[in-house]
């Protein structure tokens, strides 16, 4: 009987948190299409524009860390991981 209550109580919670996740899951893919987009050119810009001719390698190596950090393995992956998480929280909401 507890248990039943619980799951009602619960339900209006997991509900809600599956539409975010969903949503978020929608984001996060259309995000990471178009910040690989941005990390490949802002990579050819610090390779060819400031490393290659201007000659500044400071300002070159800052650019390509900042391009990693935008590609699908840098912030991309760590939105993933989280969503990750909030789904795992969610299903063992619904366990109940």
């Amino acid at each position: 009987m507890m248990r039943i209550l619980l799951k009602i109580l619960l339900f209006p919670i997991t509900l809600s948190l599956t539409i975010i996740l969903l949503f978020s899951e929608f984001i996060c893919l259309f995000g990471t299409m178009f910040l690989s987009i941005l990390a490949l050119l802002l990579f050819v810009l610090a390779l060819g524009g400031t490393m290659i001719i201007l000659k500044d390698m400071q300002d070159g190596l800052r650019a390509m860390v900042l391009a990693y950090l935008i590609s699908p393995f840098g912030i991309p992956i760590l939105a993933s991981w989280l969503l990750g998480k909030i789904g795992q929280v969610n299903e063992r909401l619904k366990a109940i």
